[in-house]
């Protein structure tokens, strides 16, 4: 029987677990408003969890995000709203001893290109490796055991805002009832047409056939760069059966503030 080696990776977005070898202290997002031809500085710090001593890597990729679910993690620079070119990384890889922190430091300096417009992102992917490799496990396990060495990666996305710059643009997708659980919620798609990155707040206005206000009901906070989309879902719970009209509202505050009109026919 053949050894086994297995080298397995966990992508953890966009959350912190404190399991994790290596982990992000801070936020998984780093947002920064400069205009063309400014420069800007950051640090990532690192958290090493465990008892020995840990490898970080650091690298850039590209990210996209769709509402069925999807995440691309695309070469740096290789989508049209990237800003990984912009950015330079030191060090690239470092070693962190046991329950130490490091640190990576992080420059973005946006190109002095007046046609910049709205917002440009990519995701900084760090990656940590146990410090015994995997050859010096293999050396010291007895025969045919199956080795198993987990990587855990963070992505951390570095967002530039041009000054001043930018349409907003919202698309409302595909809308439908669903039931979980004995509940029922709205369930529809949001993207994001425009130039700039947004965070709205979204709700649903709903009024029976008198046209009188039923009530107000929340959806979740969800950041959307431009190209990208969303998937919420409102809780609808305690609404009794009937036809109703429906306000679908996503709001960025200022005046990008958009909605649409359905009909609902709750059963």
């Amino acid at each position: 029987m053949k050894k086994l080696i297995i080298l397995a990776a966990l992508l953890i977005f966009p959350v912190n677990f404190s399991f994790a070898a290596v982990s992000v202290v801070g936020e998984l997002s780093r947002e920064k408003t400069a205009s063309p031809g400014d420069k800007f500085e950051g640090v990532i710090f690192l958290r090493n969890n465990e008892e020995e001593t840990f490898q970080a890597k650091v690298y850039k990729t590209d990210y996209l995000f769709s509402a069925d679910g999807t995440n691309k993690y695309a070469e740096p620079g290789s989508t049209s709203r990237s800003n990984a070119g912009w950015i330079s990384l030191k060090p690239a890889q470092l070693s962190i001893p046991a329950h130490d922190t490091g640190a990576v430091y992080y420059s973005v300096e946006v190109p002095k290109d007046p046609g910049l417009s709205g917002s440009y992102w990519s995701m900084l992917m760090v990656e940590s490796i146990p410090a015994k490799s995997l050859e010096s496990l293999k050396k010291n396990s007895p025969k045919n055991n199956a080795l198993f060495q987990t990587a855990f990666r963070y992505g951390v996305q570095i967002v530039t805002e041009i000054t001043g710059t930018g349409k907003s643009g919202i698309k409302f997708g595909e809308k439908k009832l669903i039931s979980q659980g004995g509940r029922k919620f709205l369930q529809f798609d949001v993207e994001n047409t425009g130039e700039k990155w947004l965070r709205p707040s979204v709700w649903l206005e709903l009024y029976n056939k008198e046209g009188k206000s039923i009530g107000r009901f929340e959806g979740r906070r969800m950041r959307i760069y431009p190209g990208c989309s969303v998937r919420q879902e409102i809780d609808l719970e305690g609404i009794p059966k009937g036809d109703y009209k429906g306000l679908l509202v996503v709001d960025n505050g200022g005046q990008d503030v958009f909605g649409a009109e359905y009909s609902l026919g709750i059963k």
